[in-house]
């Protein structure tokens, strides 16, 4: 197999830079208490749920949520590929290298580290590229062999199973494209991290942070490896595991990991089980560079306290001209419990695949070893059809993929499967700073790649909110939005009995169960979260085959409570609940008064959503087993919906309506355009429903939207902003949301556009913020926000996946 036939197999449309190059003016935080890892991020490793691990194009393996819902940013130089080439028998033309170029500060300084120093070397050095849930290392310019290490995890649509698998698969095909035999070696080096990853802080206390966001104490055990040891398992593969004795009860953070590769014929295999990760580095490295060996020492010692320890397994082989070899390491972990607040504790739900002790690291290793070639095969059938449409381009492509990281790393929990939830519960971070999951006021668009790709586990967070709306927690908490304003914070209680919460939950608590974690706004009082619930669930059932009336069932008494507290806010009796005043939705620093064009056109569209879903009801009483007096309920509830929206729909026209576009709300005065103004008509229409307003205004609002927010903020560079005069300019120069660019609102903006037939608009938007994600080292991180001054909020954000709808709407769903 030729070299330039391996390189046909990485797709065009792959997110490149060159190995360790590094930017000149990467965007930077705009609050200095947010979250700024820096600009080397690259795709993620590991299934949901499962812990993650971030590889950078720089080589280096920086990220770490293992720990589930928490995040650590820190090279580890010893976790590492090396590379050692030898060409002929004398020692000038061997070289060998560990595949970062960036050398650690402190140790190892006896490595060599990949060169690259400067954009002319990076240049010559090798590409990386990166389509979720794959990558590629393509090594060029330093050694004569042709090196690629493609490296994913078993992640495609519509499987529940590996996708759940702690593992990642690095794929090495080496070429010899020279008339001279060669030998090579490929080391994978990994330091025993075991019992790292666990919050040594159990406190329960929850603090302020200076932006108002609640936040708590997170300690890791980081470096704490007394106990820690490493072991050599063979069969017809070899592996190092790395672990420690935790007893028969599997704490958090107890475990294993491994490190493997397959037997082949022609190859040797090399190892050391316990070699220091933080000295000179000369106890591998020696023997590696001079011949491409490890002395193949076991050691079971467990670590002393203070000590660090790490394994080591190579492969050697020799390549005649011409010809190519495929080498395959696999990198597993094995944490199966995650828990929450002390003694809250969920099994992740790998351990459905595989047993519950903490000891599977090796047979998950042995696993993906037999499969991987299935995995890869897979991953391609899933891809291949969207990446063979040439109506989509390839920056949309890129994009479109490799937004799903945020599925991988957004904290993700996957819990294993219960009588009740038979594929578990499933929750992703709103991002790493407003560290609670599954907003429901962002995931109204950033949860459309989980819909078309995942149904189930969609279906499974919309249920967790059902369940929740009925509670209550009359705890009084502070509202942190005050403090940020110079007020005194008023104190408001967690969460009201009928109230749809903004939240499930937050890593430190009980997820899934004690809701409302955050405390920014008193969420009790939004007027979006209600009718965003209720789209949901219909979108839910309406866009995965209509079928599953069950689903509808579940959530309807949920929905009910939700309208019926949302009604209350109602307070002239026209029909439509007002804005209080206070920011009470999901701009939660824009103050909206009376009727809003934004949570007025979802209390619309919500209507017609819950109408439709009674009906749906009352045409399957018999399948779902309604008894009479349940029927004459359900008719009622549905007589009550549409007399609400009977007279609802022309007093949002008549308040709002101003010729050219809907304002902001009906009370403030406000001349601003608001960009996502019409979300509850591009809901309508998603849905099949009636449109909420007449089709030619949603076309004026549209164009004016565009030219305002867009065209006219900054020459169109950034993308559209939250809300601007007619001419472009901001109403208040000191406000801070209108002025921003969220990426996931101009995602499901863009949606809107195609809808209603403006694609090249969609398009121009689109590319535009895809730009400012890909082009400014946030990729793999992205944000909430974006300014004009090159500044970003809230990064691994969860609305951002919101690109999968306007995917959605091209293609009708």
């Amino acid at each position: 197999m030729q070299f330039s036939t391996l390189m046909m197999n990485i797709p065009n449309c792959t997110w490149q830079r060159p190995i360790g190059l590094g930017w000149d003016k990467p965007y930077t935080v705009r609050t200095a208490s947010n979250l700024d890892d820096g600009p080397w991020h690259g795709m993620p490793l590991g299934g949901f749920g499962a812990g993650c691990i971030g590889r950078s194009s720089r080589g280096d393996f920086n990220v770490w949520q293992v720990d589930g819902g928490e995040h650590i940013f820190q090279p580890m130089p010893a976790c590492q590929f090396s590379v050692f080439e030898s060409v002929s028998e004398r020692s000038a033309s061997r070289q060998a290298y560990a595949l970062c170029t960036e050398a650690p500060e402190d140790g190892l300084q006896n490595w060599q580290w990949y060169p690259c120093r400067g954009a002319q070397l990076c240049a010559h050095a090798g590409t990386y590229h990166a389509l979720y849930p794959r990558s590629w290392f393509v090594y060029e310019g330093v050694f004569q062999s042709q090196l690629t290490c493609e490296q994913f995890s078993p992640i495609w649509a519509n499987n529940y199973q590996e996708s759940s698998y702690p593992v990642g698969v690095f794929v090495w095909t080496a070429h010899n494209p020279t008339n001279a035999p060669m030998t090579l070696s490929i080391m994978l080096s990994w330091q025993n991290m075991t019992g790292w990853f666990t919050n040594a802080s159990k406190s329960s206390e929850v603090k302020i942070r200076d932006d108002g966001s609640p936040v708590y104490e997170y300690k890791s055990r980081w470096g704490e490896s007394q106990g820690n040891f490493n072991r050599l398992v063979e069969s017809e593969y070899v592996g190092c595991v790395l672990g420690r004795d935790s007893g028969e009860d599997v704490e958090e953070g107890d475990g294993q990991w491994c490190i493997a590769t397959a037997k082949q014929p022609g190859v040797e295999v090399f190892h050391h089980t316990r070699w220091n990760p933080v000295g000179t580095g000369e106890d591998i490295w020696k023997s590696f560079a001079e011949s491409g060996t490890l002395p193949n020492l076991q050691d079971e010692t467990p670590a002393i306290e203070g000590e660090q320890i790490a394994g080591a397994i190579a492969i050697r082989f020799t390549l005649q001209p011409g010809e190519t070899r495929t080498i395959p390491f696999v990198l597993t972990w094995d944490f199966p419990v995650t828990e929450f607040a002390a003694g809250v504790k969920y099994y992740r739900r790998h351990t459905d695949f595989f047993d519950r002790t903490g000891k599977n690291a090796w047979a998950i290793a042995r696993t993906a070893l037999q499969a991987y070639q299935s995995w890869q095969s897979q991953i391609q059938a899933w891809q291949q059809p969207i990446l063979d449409k040439t109506d989509l381009p390839d920056w949309f492509k890129m994009a479109l993929f490799n937004e799903l990281y945020d599925l991988t790393s957004g904290g993700t929990l996957w819990s294993a499967a219960t009588e009740r939830d038979p594929i578990g519960q499933f929750a992703i971070l709103e991002c790493i700073d407003y560290r609670w999951y599954e907003s429901l006021d962002v995931r109204l668009y950033g949860s459309f790649a989980l819909l078309v790709l995942f149904p189930e586990l969609e279906k499974a967070v919309m249920r967790a909110f059902a369940r929740a709306i009925p509670a209550s927690d009359n705890h009084r908490r502070l509202i942190g939005y005050y403090l940020t304003i110079g007020a005194e914070m008023p104190l408001a209680p967690r969460k009201v009995a009928g109230a749809t919460p903004h939240d499930l939950g937050a890593p430190n608590e009980h997820v899934w169960e004690k809701t409302n974690y955050t405390a920014y706004q008193d969420c009790n009082l939004w007027k979006d979260l209600p009718s965003d619930f209720v789209l949901q669930v219909y979108r839910d059932y309406l866009l995965t085959g209509a079928t599953d009336v069950e689903f509808l069932a579940s959530c309807w008494e949920a929905i009910v409570q939700a309208l019926n507290y949302l009604k209350t806010f109602d307070k002239d009796g026209d029909g439509i609940p007002e804005n209080s005043g206070a920011p009470d939705q999901t701009f939660d620093d824009w103050k909206l008064q009376g009727v809003s064009a934004y949570c007025g056109g979802l209390w619309l569209a919500a209507l017609e959503a819950a109408i439709a879903i009674g009906k749906i009801l009352l045409n399957n009483v018999e399948r779902l087993h309604v008894t009479s007096l349940h029927v004459t309920s359900l008719q009622e509830t549905i007589d009550t919906y549409q007399s609400w929206l009977s007279r609802s729909r022309p007093i949002y026209q008549e308040k709002l309506w101003n010729g050219q576009y809907y304002r902001l709300d009906s009370n403030s005065g406000s001349d601003v355009v608001m960009a996502d103004q019409l979300c509850g008509q591009f809901y309508a229409r998603l849905l099949k429903l009636p449109d909420i307003v007449p089709q030619e205004c949603a076309l004026s609002a549209l164009k004016t939207i565009y030219d305002a927010c867009f065209l006219k903020f900054h020459q169109g560079k950034f993308g559209a902003a939250n809300g601007l005069k007619l001419n472009g300019s901001p109403e208040n120069p000191n406000a801070t949301h209108p002025l921003e660019v969220w990426t996931g609102i101009n995602f499901g903006l863009a949606a809107f556009l195609l809808q209603m037939g403006m694609k090249a608009e969609a398009l121009q938007l689109t590319e535009t913020v895809v730009n400012q994600i890909y082009e400014n080292g946030l990729q793999f991180r992205t944000p909430e926000a974006i300014t004009s001054v090159g500044t970003f909020r809230a990064s691994y954000y969860l609305r951002a996946m919101a690109i999968w709808a306007i995917y959605g709407v091209w293609f009708d769903f």
